[in-house]
């Protein structure tokens, strides 16, 4: 039996595993079979009144040439989780991260992290009337601060793998042109290191300019802070 976690008790690894496995709430996410093995997520309240997201997966697992015989995914997001938060990028609290397998068995794996509070997806953002509410100047905001932290992503090499608006959180607080603006990523499942932060660079921003609805307008302001803070242009990257 192999048991991975994170933990900042006194119990074993086991306990930790056992009690948060035995843990259910309500699905935020159903259940599908993917990777040879099926995930989902739940929400989960924590003793203290923490809301929680609790990834559950088993047999879902990811091969590269590090780990030919598989390895749960959210091994990978933990890591990742980990790394960003190096680079000042704000991700969820991780809480918890474990995986076992017992022999002639599938792996099972939970990734439990915290509720970022106040966070709202940047779709539901603007479908919300955002933009409309607070105008161009903190919208433009908005952009500087979401590109500042990807910048920060792809200098450390770090690539997201799926970055899609919906993996992007924002929460802005106050009023008028003074508003706070702050951003966060999630789902960071598929996130590896990558050998220049060129490539971390490219994949994501080229990725994100094919899934997402910003006005050329708006994207051209995007990809402005998005190059000014990462220190160079992107080839191939269309404004």
């Amino acid at each position: 039996m192999a048991v991975d976690y994170v933990s900042d008790t006194e119990v074993t690894s086991q306990q930790r595993f056992d009690y948060f496995w035995r843990q259910h709430g309500e699905w935020v996410e159903a259940p599908n079979q993917r990777r040879g093995g099926e995930s989902g997520v739940q929400r989960l309240t924590s003793s203290d009144g923490r809301l929680l997201y609790a990834k559950r997966q088993t047999g879902h697992i990811y091969r590269s040439w590090l780990y030919p015989f598989g390895r749960p995914t959210v091994l990978r997001e933990r890591e990742a989780l980990e790394g960003l938060r190096l680079h000042d990028v704000r991700v969820p609290e991780l809480v918890f991260c474990g995986a076992q397998r017992e022999a002639g068995q599938p792996w099972r794996a939970m990734l439990v992290t915290a509720e970022l509070e106040g966070f709202i997806e940047i779709d539901q953002w603007y479908a919300a009337g955002g933009l409309e509410r607070y105008g161009d100047v903190v919208h433009d905001r908005l952009l500087r601060e979401l590109a500042l932290t990807l910048a920060r992503m792809h200098r450390g090499r770090w690539q997201h793998g799926c970055l899609y608006l919906k993996h992007i959180f924002v929460r802005v607080s106050g009023e008028g042109d003074t508003a706070a603006v702050e951003v966060a990523l999630l789902d960071l499942e598929k996130s590896r290191r990558r050998l220049t932060r060129a490539r971390a660079a490219s994949h994501d921003m080229k990725q994100l300019r094919r899934h997402s609805s910003w006005s050329a307008a708006y994207w051209a302001r995007l990809v402005y802070f998005y190059e000014t803070a990462f220190g160079s242009a992107i080839k191939g990257l269309q404004r």
